[in-house]
């Protein structure tokens, strides 16, 4: 299930405020901070709101601005969320954010991944809205 959120910035912004991982605080619900940010922001660990669960983060692809890819790793779980930047043809001032996530591990994968997917949609709408105040 694809999940779409209209940006209402240009894609390269949008591309820009969602890949760097300083940035995910302010937007991404599951966070307190991130940590240990290295390699100009292509690996890092969430310091997540639950306590002792601290994934070890890192970038997979990033073709700026259409498409950046994180996969991320916390016991026996296996996490990636994808971001395709599109340019919206009915604002050219936005764009549209396409993201796919999925969770792999203990077979609980498939569960929260599903769980998951509003809580991904709210923080991009969530990021959308934060993009949009830098202005």
């Amino acid at each position: 299930m694809r999940i779409v959120v209209d940006f209402p910035v240009p894609t390269d912004r949008a591309f820009d405020y969602l890949a760097d991982p300083r940035n995910r605080p302010a937007w991404q619900s599951s966070l307190r901070a991130v940590a240990d940010v290295r390699d100009e922001g292509a690996a890092w660990t969430d310091v997540t709101v639950v306590p002792g669960v601290r994934p070890r983060m890192r970038t997979t692809l990033a073709d700026r601005p259409r498409r950046w890819v994180e996969e991320g790793r916390w016991g026996p779980f296996r996490a990636r969320l994808e971001l395709v930047f599109e340019p919206d043809s009915t604002d050219p001032a936005g764009c549209r954010v396409v993201a796919d996530f999925a969770v792999r591990g203990l077979g609980l994968g498939r569960a929260i991944t599903v769980a998951g997917r509003s809580t991904v949609a709210a923080d991009l709408r969530r990021a959308a809205a934060a993009v949009r105040d830098r202005r």
